[in-house]
Parts: structure tokens; sequence; C-alpha cells
């Protein structure tokens, strides 16, 4: 028979191991458990004697308290670190939970600005910078503020299209596509439809045979990007946010966990799914710190490696 103290016991170590989980999942996690993240691969089409350094950025999320533009300025300076031929920003800058005070553009995109790499830094936007812009949303097109934001920065945005670059002589394309979600049907609103996003117009602007490089905010465009493509880089998913013994309850995804996070290969297509850095909804992770993401190309498959940054 449980007594009623040995039950009060229990009820208070219950309650203040939910109070420690609450603190780990509001603060320390998403503010203290920055990591970067490292792949390196040799993805099919890719040459073997083509090395190039991508540094992912994913889901800022910019709000206080949680990701104020000084902690952007930390991301940045500690991506820049890390030496990489391109940067690639994967959308998702502006926050979309009611836990947070706005921060304007112009003060992450100003912070993002310092970001530097040989081959530049390019951009998609997220369903969150189309869905938290009344005046996008009511249009039915761009421009958006966040996409502004980051050009009036010098940062490329791309929606559906492609660019050519080349590294020590070796050429490779860079797509990037417009989100798969950027519209929800709601009454009023004159373009109903659910994305901008147009693969095979996209991919039909690259010209000749040289590998290609496919950022798209959401995975769950991957089952139709074909092998033309040698990979493909997205966001979106937070890795569950919170993840529980390695298993995510809720996956804002279509296919629910088959893109959660990590590094996925079907029928030799691979796909790299960020973790990212910010919050959506609700302010926690757990299980699912945030992320800097290197991927190094032109190397034989390798385990993945994470260090704090």
């Amino acid at each position: 028979m449980v007594t009623r103290r040995a039950f009060l016991r229990l009820l208070s170590g219950l309650v203040a191991a939910g109070a420690a989980t609450s603190a780990y999942g509001i603060v320390i996690e998403p503010l203290y458990r920055l990591q970067v993240t490292r792949y390196a691969l040799k993805p099919r089409n890719w040459p073997a004697d083509l090395h190039l350094r991508l540094a992912i950025v994913a889901d800022i999320h910019a709000c206080s308290p949680w990701m104020t533009a000084e902690r952007v300025a930390g991301i940045v300076a500690r991506t820049n670190a890390v030496n990489a031929d391109m940067i690639l920003l994967l959308g998702d800058y502006i926050a979309g939970h009611k836990y947070q005070t706005p921060i304007p553009p112009q003060e992450w995109a100003q912070a993002l600005q310092t970001l530097s790499a040989p081959l530049g830094v390019h951009a998609v936007l997220g369903n969150h910078d189309w869905w938290q812009d009344r005046a996008a949303m009511r249009r039915g097109k761009g421009p958006t503020i966040a996409g502004k934001a980051l050009e009036d920065v010098g940062i490329k945005v791309f929606e559906n299209e492609v660019a050519r670059f080349e590294k020590d002589g070796k050429p490779f394309w860079l797509a990037g596509l417009g989100d798969q979600i950027a519209f929800v049907p709601q009454r009023g609103w004159r373009d109903p439809h659910h994305g901008i996003d147009n693969l095979p117009a996209t991919l039909a602007q690259v010209t000749d045979d040289a590998p290609i490089i496919l950022m798209a905010h959401e995975p769950d465009i991957f089952p139709n990007v074909p092998d033309r493509v040698s990979l493909t880089l997205s966001g979106h998913t937070h890795g569950g946010q919170v993840r529980i013994f390695g298993y995510a309850p809720v996956v804002p995804s279509h296919y629910g966990r088959r893109f959660v996070y990590g590094h996925v290969n079907e029928g030799g297509r691979d796909l790299i799914i960020s973790g990212g850095l910010g919050c959506s909804i609700f302010p926690v992770r757990i299980g699912a710190p945030p992320e800097i993401v290197v991927v190094d190309l032109g190397q034989p498959k390798q385990p993945l490696t994470t260090s704090k940054a």
C-alpha cells in the first residue's frame, strides 16, 4: 500500500522531472547545444575528382528571445569557420509560433550578410516565409518580405531557378525549388493552390550534363526527384523537433518519419535533411539539437560525425 507521504514524494518527483525536462527543452537544447553535423559522400553522377564543401543553414525562425539577431550572428561566425566552398540557406527565416517577439527582417538579414564563401551564399524560401507574409498570401505571389530582406543584403534567392558554377575547373549546377506549401487554401485568397514549386521547369533550365544539387525546403519532393539530380538538400522537419530515444512522434511531412532527419538514400538517390536551428509551433527542442550541416562531396561515404559548436 502506498502511503500518503510516499505518494506526495512520487508526485513531487514527477513535477520536478517535468520542470527539469521543460527547462531543458525550452532553454538548454535550443540555446546551448548548437552542433556541426558532417557528412562525406559521393552521390550518383557526382565526379570523384570534384571535391566540394557545402555549409547548410536551415530553419532559423528568427525571434526573441530564442533566435535573436545576435544569436544569428554567432551562427554565421560558426558557419564561416567551417571554410565551405558554398553556403546554402534552406528557408524559414521567419518564426511561425506565437511564443515569440518578431525580429525585423532587416536585423536577421544583416547578420546573414556576413556569411562568406568563395562560391557565394544562396537561398530558397520556406513555408513560414510565405505564411507569415499576409500581403504576399493575398496577392498569391511574391515578392515576400523575407525574400526581399535577403536580396537587399546581396543573397540570391532561388525560386524554380538554376545557376551554373565551377570548382577547380569542373562544372556543377545549383537548383532552388519554390516552396511546396507556400499557399494553404483559405476563403478569400485569390490563389488557393498549395505550392509555388515547379520541379520539371526548374530542371529544364539545365543545359548540359554537369551534376545538379537541388535545394528544396520541404523534403517531400524527394520521391519525384529524378536520377539526374546528384543530391537534394532540405530542412523543414527540424528533425522532428522532439525526439524521444530517436523517435519523433510528430513530423511535418506527408511521408511521416520516412524523411524526418539525416541522410536518406533511396534507389541510389541521395537526400540530406537538416535538423535546422530554430523552433516552430512551440519553442522547444528535445533530442533534436540545433545544427549547422557540412557536406563534403566527392568523398567516399563516411559515418556521420557531430561536434559542438
